[in-house]
């Protein structure tokens, strides 16, 4: 970085630079761990030590956190782990439980993008009939966006006492998580005009006066393979359109690089269940307090944490470093 050649490719640099900070920071958070566990050793010689001492089981516990935090960098190093995000959330099974549970979880990762420093972005969404969101998409800007989120694709399921109905009966709601990574612009992807389908409608999401007076929304469909991408977020129709063909050619590149199977599994499927049977993690309100990763089988009963605060960090550990 000294040299005056390194700064003459920006790219090039940049991504060095990007490279030095991460590996600087966690470099920095190993030597303070291993500070602070050189006094929590020192401490539990003393003789007024008790194996029961509160303080000091905190802080194990809070040195075993970061330790997870440090092992989850350095195992998410594929190809995507630190591009950019798209996430795609699809109200299930359920009704209008169902379109609430996914304005719960968009919130949800809402509050976890915060917690990151990352920069959330609705680009498409559908509000529910009576309540929620029916489907959303989001943008995430920001280091590992990608590699983090891809472990919440799949089913969510809620048990709760439903506040839709005059009984307050429990119910059973389920929403779809599809997480794909930002590739830019894929400039060698060229789809034929007849394989598109391109519809225009008036934007049902929040926008301003313009947004919801005109049919500046779009949603284009991919014949053959039925995939399809919708964004109303900009007031120009001009700019959606280039925002979903951009989506819609991130979901073809995909998936052609993986196998029909991966593939599945990878993007969003139209075949894929929103209900019982397929989810990847329970949120349990009712007659208990309860979020259960089927994965991992991590448990926690931390629900504000995790729902109200964005609190996701354990969840998702569990699930990328495979940790009950």
């Amino acid at each position: 970085m000294i040299d005056p050649v390194f700064w003459e490719d920006q790219v090039n640099a940049t991504n060095i630079t990007k490279e030095f900070e991460k590996n600087k920071k966690i470099l920095e958070e190993l030597s303070d761990i291993d500070s602070q566990l050189s006094n929590l050793g020192n401490v539990m010689k003393g003789e007024d030590f008790s194996s029961t001492d509160e303080a000091a089981v905190a802080l194990l516990d809070d040195l075993q956190k970061r330790l997870d935090n440090l092992e989850r960098e350095t195992v998410l190093n594929g190809e995507y782990d630190r591009k950019d995000a798209y996430m795609f959330l699809h109200s299930g099974t359920g009704g209008a439980d169902a379109a609430d549970w996914t304005r719960m979880l968009m919130e949800m990762y809402q509050k976890y993008a915060v917690r990151r420093g990352w920069k959330m972005t609705i680009v498409d969404q559908a509000i529910g009939n009576e309540a929620g969101v029916k489907s959303a998409t989001l943008r995430v800007e920001g280091d590992m966006a990608y590699g983090l989120l891809k472990a919440e694709k799949g089913v969510h399921r809620l048990v709760r006492l439903s506040p839709f109905n005059s009984q307050n009966l429990r119910q059973t709601s389920f929403a779809l998580v599809e997480v794909i990574p930002d590739l830019g612009d894929i400039k060698e992807m060229d789809i034929p005009e007849k394989e598109l389908r391109v519809d225009v409608f008036k934007s049902s999401g929040k926008g301003g006066q313009g947004v919801n007076t005109t049919d500046s929304a779009v949603r284009i469909t991919h014949l053959p393979t039925k995939l399809s991408v919708a964004v109303q977020n900009e007031r120009s129709q001009m700019q959606n359109k280039e925002t979903a063909m951009k989506l819609l050619k991130h979901k073809l590149y995909l998936r052609h690089q993986q196998n029909k199977d991966e593939a599945e599994r990878f993007l969003k499927s139209s075949e894929q269940s929103g209900d019982f049977g397929h989810q990847v993690r329970s949120y349990v309100l009712h007659p208990y307090h309860q979020i259960k990763d089927h994965r991992s089988n991590f448990i926690t009963t931390q629900i504000k944490e995790v729902l109200e605060e964005g609190n996701l960090d354990e969840l998702i550990n569990s699930v990328i470093l495979l940790k009950p």
